[in-house]
């Protein structure tokens, strides 16, 4: 049997390897520009910039179309693309024969799409809409989202509904109590890969405001 200070010990070194991984992750991953306006513990109001997304819409339960759609956006920044151009061969982006790798950025998006749900990543800065390549997947489509003023509350956790729910409901609590008006529809932003622990992840729930009641 495992003496139980080797187990305190394996389960801290295990610990910190997921940490420093995490944060290395985070170092790489390009995130959504957005400049803080306000802020009050767990939430934020962000004045969110212009921004390109590849985007797909699927169709199921809460908790399963988040994968396929992920799915189907990591193959389309992986390669399965048609490059319209040569690009230089510089980090983190990366060319191959006929097809374009892509960088991954931050947040992986998702919200309410109708009867659907509509899944996004947000593309790299240095790209325009016409300099991104096209999807070789029909369902995906690249996308100008225009900027926009957003309340956010972050949370870590497991990535279940449960915890989309409760936390929307504080930031709609949040959003209340400020005096802002909702906009449009919520989003469910997550920033880390699977591997992260779930208490270690940052979660968030963004939803459109202004300041008018």
């Amino acid at each position: 049997m495992t003496p139980p200070l080797f187990k305190k010990i394996y389960l801290f070194i295990l610990i910190v390897t997921f940490i420093t991984v995490g944060e290395k992750c985070a170092v790489a991953i390009e995130e959504a520009s957005y400049t803080v306006i306000e802020q009050n513990g767990d939430f934020d109001l962000r004045q969110y910039a212009p921004h390109i997304v590849a985007e797909t819409t699927v169709e199921g339960a809460f908790d399963k179309v988040g994968s396929e759609g992920f799915r189907r956006l990591a193959g389309y920044i992986n390669g399965e693309n048609r490059t319209k151009q040569s690009i230089a061969m510089t980090t983190p982006v990366s060319q191959e024969a006929q097809s374009e790798k892509i960088a991954m950025t931050a947040p992986v998006g998702q919200e309410k799409s109708g009867d659907r749900w509509r899944i996004t990543f947000v593309m790299p800065s240095e790209y325009a809409l016409d300099t991104l390549p096209e999807p070789v997947d029909p369902r995906i489509e690249i996308k100008q989202e225009p900027g926009r003023l957003m309340a956010a509350v972050r949370y870590s956790g497991t990535w279940n509904r449960e915890g989309y729910e409760e936390n929307k409901k504080r930031l709609l609590a949040w959003i209340e109590e400020r005096g802002f008006r909702q906009t449009g529809d919520p989003v469910w932003a997550r920033y880390n890969p699977p591997f992260m622990p779930w208490f270690l992840r940052r979660n968030e729930v963004l939803i459109p405001v202004d300041r008018q009641k």
